[in-house]
């Protein structure tokens, strides 16, 4: 891992490939698929002895290919130059050996050498030196491109450019609600780059495979890191989940439904089928009662009556009870209130009170969640002379607090006799009594 860390910086900083082993992979573009150890790189097929003589190429983002090999070998991760409709391409090997085998059969590919393209030889210097100057101009490409679009009044979002390794074509990715109308726009944009232009139109969740970013769930998107098909969602996955359905929540980046609404889909689907229809009325003595909500890992259902007055109670069941009730009422029998059927699964299934962590470790984390009590200011209490019993214990106390100047005053911190203030209007006081 150090090895590889040191390479990386080497090349980013150097951009020089011909020490690298992972020459022209430094410094990708966009997001790039996880990298993955091969196992089966050296095993042999047991039905056959020959290897697979074709490779699978990444090359921009979520691009890939196979190509013919003419019998040489190539390891994961290698640079190739391979074939393209004009000139040549430069990608980077992502599959090799039986694991490519695997993957093309996967996909339903029927590969012949004939109809293939083939890999010229290992990209060198020269041609990787201009693999990475075509790179650099791709974001200034894209940024010119929907200016020209948008002079052009064209409603239609350019969201990635890839340049041929060779520079001969340059990709423009977009997408657009409807047909959009470009002889124009690769009129102005074959003179502005001086280039082939193809406009290639892709969907919103391709859109998000090529440019990637963060999920509501912290993570890195499912489809710019290891998700390859894209499977179609509805929102009747999120219903078998029992999920509410709100579109802030159950959309991705990409503004339609999330993709891992199906991972766990089979799961439900098949926990589902121990559950009786949800539509079904069931029919008790004490009123009819409908169907609420479910659990479906616990096999819990709940039912509250139709009655309006008790219809605000709800009633925890399991299948077998609910499908009891069923069974009574294909018989024409109405079966006892849920209230015994509730009461009867408290005692089949006692509530368990958990050990919570902050017991265990002899503090209680709930000490979080309280609120801090206002603390109360305390008001000192003013110190409250008391009088003189007697007049001759005034002039004791009097004396002891005379200074040693003789005067009555007290003296301050630094010896000085204080100084009276003088009021403002003590002058005019002293006039007027004058005269």
């Amino acid at each position: 891992m150090q090895t590889e860390m040191n390479e990386m910086t080497y090349c980013t900083t150097a951009k020089d490939c011909s020490t690298c082993s992972r020459a022209g992979t430094c410094d990708w573009n966009g997001t790039n698929k996880w990298q993955v150890f091969d196992i089966l790189k050296d095993i042999l097929p047991a039905d056959t002895d020959t290897p697979f003589r074709y490779v699978e190429v990444r090359f921009k983002n979520t691009r890939k290919a196979f190509y013919y090999t003419r019998g040489h070998s190539f390891y994961v991760g290698q640079p190739v130059t391979v074939q393209a409709a004009s000139g040549y391409d430069v990608g980077v090997v992502s599959a090799a050996g039986e694991t490519a085998r695997l993957i093309a059969k996967e996909q339903g590919l029927n590969l012949t050498p004939e109809e293939s393209l083939h890999v010229l030889h290992p990209a060198n210097q020269r041609e990787i030196d201009r693999w990475h100057e075509n790179r650099a101009k791709e974001e200034s490409t894209k940024l010119r491109a929907r200016e020209i679009a948008r002079e052009l009044g064209l409603v239609m979002k350019i969201s990635d450019v890839e340049y041929q390794a060779d520079g001969s074509k340059a990709t423009f990715y977009y997408t657009a609600e409807e047909r959009v109308d470009f002889r124009e726009l690769i009129k102005l944009l074959a003179k502005e780059f001086s280039t082939r232009i193809e406009m290639r139109q892709i969907g919103y969740r391709q859109e998000a495979a090529r440019l990637g970013a963060i999920g509501s769930c912290g993570r890195e998107l499912c489809c710019s890191t290891w998700l390859t098909d894209f499977r179609s969602v509805s929102t009747q996955a999120a219903k078998y989940q029992q999920l509410s359905l709100n579109p802030g929540k159950l959309t991705g980046q990409c503004g339609k439904l999330k993709c891992c609404l199906n991972f766990e889909l089979d799961s439900y689907l098949d926990a589902l089928t121990e559950f009786p229809q949800t539509d079904i009325i069931l029919s008790t003595e004490k009123g009819d009662a409908k169907y609420i909500k479910m659990d479906v890992f616990k096999n819990l259902m709940w039912y509250a009556y139709t009655d309006s007055d008790n219809g605000h109670m709800w009633y925890k069941l399991n299948t077998d009870q609910v499908n009891e009730i069923i069974e009574l009422n294909k018989e024409g029998k109405k079966s006892a209130p849920l209230e015994f059927y509730a009461d009867e699964l408290k005692l089949e299934i006692p509530e368990t009170k958990l050990v919570s962590s902050g017991d265990l470790l002899g503090d209680n984390i709930n000490r979080f969640d309280e609120k801090p009590k206002k603390r109360r200011k305390k008001r000192r209490k003013k110190s409250v002379r008391k009088p003189p019993q007697n007049q001759n214990q005034a002039k004791q106390d009097a004396k002891k607090n005379r200074p040693q100047g003789g005067t009555g005053q007290p003296k301050n911190q630094k010896g000085d006799r204080p100084v009276k203030k003088r009021k403002k209007n003590d002058k005019k006081n002293h006039r007027r009594r004058k005269s």
